[in-house]
């Protein structure tokens, strides 16, 4: 029996000015990635408008630049997706009703979407304000080279929340996948390692480089080694320039250390923890502009 491993492009690349710019950029990456024997492409936070704010990017190209999985602005990267017979997770400016998302969609290798995540946590101290929260957090049966993987997805500052990963592990995933943009400081980076750990599952990060971020795309396995306490469960880490970094996961090595392990859902006691779904924050955490 063959071993099965999952093959992530981690897409570190500034945006261009305009749509079909990025585009371009991210036709380029794929062809790359193809070439590299890749299941994923996982490219960085609202991607379509290089993260770009409607102050920045002007209102009324901000909103026409929005999109929903039928437009031929979205449609261009599942046919991309099933041209070059690769997964793209493709993080987009999403209408629907009227109302804006901070989306991500895990487009297949057939050019089909099989996931479409709407960002949960948003930031509602800044500009972000402007989107609708997602409510829930899917996990979806990929089919990649070697058998199916189970993929769920966190967009920049969910993964700040541990609750967004415990349940994304409750779902069942195996892998998450994070388009971020902002810059990735060491307790980001180590916060992210325990998502992965504490979940006993495999994250993998894709960020901005510089200048408009500081790069530091990471992946990590969700595993630790008994005995050796100078394993590193990185497997990829990029520095802050533009490149695309690999992140190979062992997934047969993921699934028996899930099956064994102390970590994950294996001895939670959820009947003691109410407390996590009250709604009633006391100070020093009450912020008159958080959406509940």
């Amino acid at each position: 029996m063959s071993q099965q491993n999952l093959k992530i492009a981690l897409f570190q690349f500034n945006p261009g000015k305009t749509e079909v710019e990025n585009f371009e950029i991210a036709k380029k990456g794929v062809e790359k990635a193809k070439d590299n024997n890749t299941d994923i492409i996982l490219l960085p936070e609202l991607w379509n408008i290089g993260y770009t704010t409607p102050d920045i990017y002007g209102k009324d190209d901000w909103e026409k630049s929005s999109l929903t999985l039928t437009d031929e602005n979205f449609q261009r990267y599942c046919v991309l997706a099933k041209d070059s017979n690769i997964a793209i997770l493709f993080p987009y400016l999403q209408r629907k009703d009227d109302h804006y998302y901070n989306s991500a969609a895990l487009i297949n290798s057939k050019g089909e979407v099989v996931l479409n995540y709407q960002k949960v946590h948003t930031v509602d101290k800044g500009w972000e304000k402007i989107f609708v929260s997602g409510n829930d957090f899917p996990v979806v049966d990929l089919e990649v080279t070697g058998g199916v993987v189970k993929i769920g997805c966190m967009i920049c500052y969910d993964r700040e929340f541990p609750e967004a990963a415990r349940i994304l592990m409750l779902n069942g995933a195996e892998i998450i996948l994070v388009p971020n943009a902002c810059n990735l400081d060491i307790n980001r980076l180590h916060q992210f390692q325990a998502r992965g750990f504490e979940n006993m599952v495999g994250v993998a990060m894709t960020n901005y480089s510089k200048p408009k971020f500081n790069g530091r795309s990471v992946a990590y396995n969700g595993m630790r080694v008994k005995g050796n306490n100078d394993y590193n469960p990185c497997i990829a880490l990029a520095n802050d320039e533009e490149e695309i970094i690999y992140a190979e996961f062992d997934l047969d090595a993921l699934r028996n250390y899930r099956a064994t392990e102390i970590w994950g859902d294996a001895y939670r006691k959820p009947k003691l923890y109410g407390k996590l779904v009250d709604d009633n924050p006391q100070n020093p955490f009450v912020r008159k502009d958080a959406r509940r």
